[in-house]
């Protein structure tokens, strides 16, 4: 399949994402936030970073690039969309994810390798993974706060759109230990950690962010 990666202004992650994207099975497609083109990928991946400087509040910016336009279009007809940390905070800007991202609890910011749960599993980004299991992938962040008010938080458990949730410490006060969601559809996904720095045995962790990366590859062949 072929994966979309945009690059913004202050985007730190977005070659380790292709990479990622790569090791996962697919070919990566390097997308520029000016660009109102998808160049009809199979998919779009929302790096991490800091777009636009995070001036404003973060990701705010980002949703008014002339690239999130088609791909907020391209999310509401069935593409799979993945939002990394400052992608995270992109989509819920967008209004493609609910609720927001606020600066961590302790006012700090935050980079260790942090346990998951994976919860939702039918997602074009999940579908690698058993339900419950446990995965350690990297996350760093000064704004991953994830909240909302308690009617959305009901309403995304209820529907079983929690898709990750940290273990053990809450590393920056996400309500209800939240670390990831998705769109009720399930192919907009947000996540706080990032999947693409724990692809190889060789650098990071380990290598269980790799199942965000290869889900689609198994998607398509299902």
């Amino acid at each position: 399949m072929k994966v979309g990666v945009v690059t913004f202004p202050g985007s730190l992650d977005d070659v380790d994402a292709r990479r990622a994207v790569t090791i996962g099975g697919n070919e990566a497609v390097a997308l520029w936030h000016g660009d109102d083109d998808l160049k009809g990928v199979d998919a779009v991946v929302l790096p991490g970073g800091f777009s636009y400087g995070d001036y404003l509040r973060c990701g705010a910016i980002s949703r008014f690039a002339p690239v999130m336009t088609a791909v907020v279009e391209a999310a509401g007809k069935g593409l799979p969309v993945l939002g990394i940390c400052n992608g995270f905070q992109i989509l819920c800007e967008s209004h493609l994810l609910p609720g927001a991202l606020i600066r961590n609890d302790h006012r700090k910011f935050v980079c260790r390798d942090q346990r998951l749960r994976i919860e939702r599993v039918d997602t074009p980004w999940t579908s690698a993974y058993a339900a419950g299991a446990e995965v350690t992938i990297v996350l760093k962040n000064g704004e991953g706060g994830f909240v909302a008010d308690e009617a959305t938080l009901d309403m995304l458990e209820g529907e079983g759109r929690v898709v990750a949730r940290y273990l053990d410490d809450n590393p920056n006060g996400s309500l209800r230990d939240i670390a990831g969601i998705s769109n009720e559809r399930g192919n907009v996904v947000g996540l706080m950690p990032h999947p693409e720095h724990a692809v190889e045995d060789l650098t990071g962790p380990g290598t269980d962010g790799l199942g965000f990366f290869t889900s689609l590859a198994e998607k398509a062949f299902a």
